[in-house]
C-alpha cells in the first residue's frame, strides 16, 4: 500500500505539472503514454512488438495520436485515410505472409491503433485551444471524481452488482454515487468560471463524463477478463500499466469531442 501511494503521488505530480505547462511538454507526455499503451496492448494479445504488422499498427497509432495542428502544417491530415491505409497495408501483410499473419491478428492490431491513437489524440487537442487547460482539468477531475465516488460509495453501501460477469466488485450504488460526485465536481467548475460553463451544462457534462467513463472502465475490464490478466502492464508499481490507468480517458475524450459535448469545441 505504501508503494502504491508513493507511486501514485509521484506520477500524479509529474502529470499535473506537465498538464499545466501544456504545449510540447504535455503533448510529449501523452505521446509517450500512447506508445507504452500500444506496447501493452500488443503484448496483452500475445504478439511481438517487432513484427511488421505490429510496427505498422504503431505507425498508424502515432499518425492518429499526433496533433498535427501544433506544427502549423498547411494540410489537414485525414484520419479516415490513415485508418484505411493502415487497414490496406495490414491486409496486404496477410497476403504477403501467406496467412502466417492472419486477418484476425491484423484486425486486433488495427483496432488497437484506432482505440489508443484517437483516445490519446483527443486528450492532447482538448488542451490546445484557449481555455484548454480549464476544459482538460474539468474532464480529468470529473473522471477521477466518478472513479473515487464509485469506489467509496460502493465500498460503504454497495449491495447490487452492476455487471458481475465483467467486474464483480462494481455495484449499482457505487455507479450512481460516482455519477452524483462527478456532477458535483462539474458544478464547482461552473461556480468557478460561470462565463465558460453554465450550471445546466455542468450537470450535463458531469453526467456524460461519469457514465461514459464507467463504460470505458468496463470495456478494459472485459478485455482483461477475456485475456485472463489482472493488469495490462507493470509500469507503475501498485497501479498496473498505462491502459489500466487511462481506460476511462481513452473513451471519454473522443466521445465528448466527436459529439461536440464540450462547449466551444
Amino acid at each position: 500500500m505504501k508503494q502504491r501511494i508513493i507511486t501514485g503521488v509521484a506520477a500524479g505530480l509529474v502529470f499535473i505539472t506537465l498538464l499545466v505547462l501544456g504545449g510540447y511538454w504535455y503533448t510529449g507526455l501523452i505521446l509517450l503514454l500512447s506508445v507504452i499503451g500500444y506496447r501493452e496492448y500488443i503484448q496483452m494479445n500475445g504478439y511481438s512488438k517487432f513484427t511488421i504488422s505490429s510496427l505498422c499498427g504503431l505507425v498508424a497509432m502515432l499518425l492518429l495520436a499526433f496533433p498535427w495542428s501544433m506544427l502549423h502544417i498547411d494540410f489537414e491530415i485525414r484520419y479516415t485515410a490513415v485508418i484505411w491505409l493502415a487497414m490496406f497495408v495490414l491486409l496486404f501483410i496477410t497476403v504477403a505472409s501467406k496467412n502466417s499473419i492472419t486477418i484476425d491478428q491484423v484486425s486486433i492490431i488495427l483496432l488497437g491503433a484506432v482505440y489508443i491513437g484517437l483516445g490519446f489524440h483527443y486528450m492532447i487537442t482538448t488542451r490546445l485551444p484557449e481555455n484548454g487547460l480549464f476544459w482538460t482539468v474539468l474532464v480529468f477531475v470529473c473522471i477521477w471524481a466518478s472513479d473515487s465516488g464509485a469506489y467509496f460509495v460502493g465500498s460503504m453501501i454497495g449491495k447490487h452488482p452492476l455487471w458481475p460477469q465483467i467486474s464483480p466488485k462494481k455495484s449499482i450504488e457505487g455507479s450512481v454515487g460516482g455519477i452524483v460526485i462527478s456532477i458535483v465536481a462539474a458544478l464547482v467548475f461552473a461556480w468557478y468560471a460561470p462565463s465558460l460553463l453554465s450550471y445546466t451544462k455542468a450537470i450535463y457534462l458531469g453526467l456524460v463524463i461519469a457514465v461514459v467513463g464507467q463504460i470505458g472502465d468496463l470495456i478494459q475490464s472485459a478485455y482483461k477478463r477475456v485475456k485472463g490478466i489482472k493488469d495490462t502492464g507493470a509500469l507503475l508499481p501498485g497501479h498496473g500499466g498505462v491502459l489500466d490507468r487511462t481506460d476511462s480517458w481513452l473513451i471519454v475524450f473522443p466521445f465528448i469531442q466527436l459529439l461536440a459535448i464540450l462547449p466551444q469545441f
